[in-house]
C-alpha cells in the first residue's frame, strides 16, 4: 500500500490522530527505549509547531515535529519509525519531507549519536558537543540554509513522497 504524507499545526489534528502520534512517541521513546521521561513538553501546541507524519492503510508508520526556534531557526524533533515499518527508507522520506517544509530556513535537531551519519546525509553537520539525555547520547547538529532546493540532499536511497526526485 501506498505511504500517505501528512502535515498539521496543532489546532488541525483530531483528537485521534494526535493520540495515535503521541502513541507512536511513547512507544518508542518511552517503552522501546526504557526511558520515562515527561514526553508532553508543552511544545506540541506552540503555534509555530508543525507535525508531520507518514500513514499507511490509516496508521502511523513515522512521525516528527518541526518546531520553531527563536531567530527563525526551525527545530526537528521526535523522529520515529514504527518498529513494524522499520528498513524500508520512511526515515528518509520523513526527512525529505520536513526539508521541504523546513526551506532556506537554518535547521537544528539533538541527534541520537548514532545516527549523526543517517542526518549528515541531509545536510546536517555537528554543532556542539555531545551529551547524554536519559541515558541516551546525543550530539547537536545543525543544517544551514542553501540556495538549493532542499530536496537535494535526499540520500538516493529514501523514497520519495513529496515532489523531490
Amino acid at each position: 500500500m501506498p505511504v500517505e504524507s501528512h502535515l498539521a499545526g496543532f489546532a488541525d489534528l483530531d483528537a485521534r490522530t494526535f493520540h495515535d502520534l503521541l502513541r507512536l512517541r511513547i512507544d518508542a521513546f518511552v517503552v522501546e527505549q526504557s526511558c520515562p521521561y515527561p514526553e508532553l513538553d508543552g511544545r506540541d501546541v506552540e503555534p509555530g509547531t508543525r507535525h508531520l507524519w507518514l500513514s499507511r492503510d490509516g496508521a502511523v508508520v513515522a512521525y516528527l515535529r518541526i518546531l520553531a526556534d527563536p531567530g527563525g531557526v526551525a527545530r526537528i524533533g521526535r523522529v520515529v519509525v514504527a518498529p513494524a515499518a522499520r528498513g524500508a527508507g520512511l526515515a528518509g522520506a520523513l526527512m525529505a519531507e520536513a526539508l521541504a517544509v523546513v526551506g532556506d530556513r537554518r535547521c537544528v535537531l539533538d541527534a541520537q549519536t548514532h545516527l549523526i551519519g543517517f542526518y549528515a546525509g541531509f545536510g546536517f553537520a555537528e554543532s556542539g558537543p555531545g551529551y547524554v539525555e536519559d541515558g541516551i547520547p546525543h550530539t547537536p547538529m545543525r543544517r544551514d540554509p542553501t540556495s538549493g532546493s532542499s530536496c537535494s540532499t535526499r540520500p538516493a536511497s529514501a523514497p520519495t513522497t513529496s515532489g523531490c526526485t
